[in-house]
């Protein structure tokens, strides 16, 4: 999958409706089994709200990702057991969390919004629900519309849009 691709989650989820809504997310939507490795991209009260749940779920390894290093404190709170700056590193976020886990995570919840940030989220966790299968188009993003029209029609599982033609 390349970085110029933007595809839905790979089992990521993504105020009182923050906590709720990273919490909920990353039980009910991520389902982090025990002893599992869980990235979480984006430490603000969404972001430390999926941290707490994937902490409750029984994930062993946390690891939070955010531009503002002055968060990781914070998050150790709330079970972060490691914080990576994507500003640190020469190469993209998800290599880095790949190596150090010898292949990727097992769920990964995005929590910013950023379009680069749920490509990194979607590509460092390894795929071991096999979504590729639930790929049924592809387009450019000049015909982003199409992708509205397919999912109306009932013509689509999941689109992948192509940022650049």
């Amino acid at each position: 999958m390349g970085s110029k691709e933007a595809i839905g989650d790979r089992r990521s989820g993504g105020g009182a409706t923050a906590e709720v809504g990273g919490f909920g997310a990353t039980v009910n939507v991520a389902k982090p089994k025990k002893g599992s490795t869980v990235a979480v991209f984006g430490l603000g009260a969404v972001g430390l709200a999926a941290t707490k749940g994937a902490k409750v779920s029984g994930a062993s390894r946390i690891i939070d990702v955010d531009l503002n290093s002055n968060r990781y404190e914070q998050a150790k709170k709330f079970g972060v057991t490691e914080f990576l700056n994507p500003k640190d590193y020469n190469k993209p976020v998800q290599e880095v969390i790949s190596e150090m886990t010898d292949g990727g995570v097992d769920r990964s919840v995005e929590c910013t919004g950023s379009t680069e940030a749920m490509i990194s989220a979607f590509e460092c966790a390894h795929d071991e629900l096999g979504l590729e299968k639930f790929v049924t188009h592809q387009v450019p993003f000049s015909e982003i519309n199409k992708t509205f029209e397919y999912m109306l029609k009932g013509e689509s599982i999941r689109c992948i849009i192509k940022m650049e033609e």
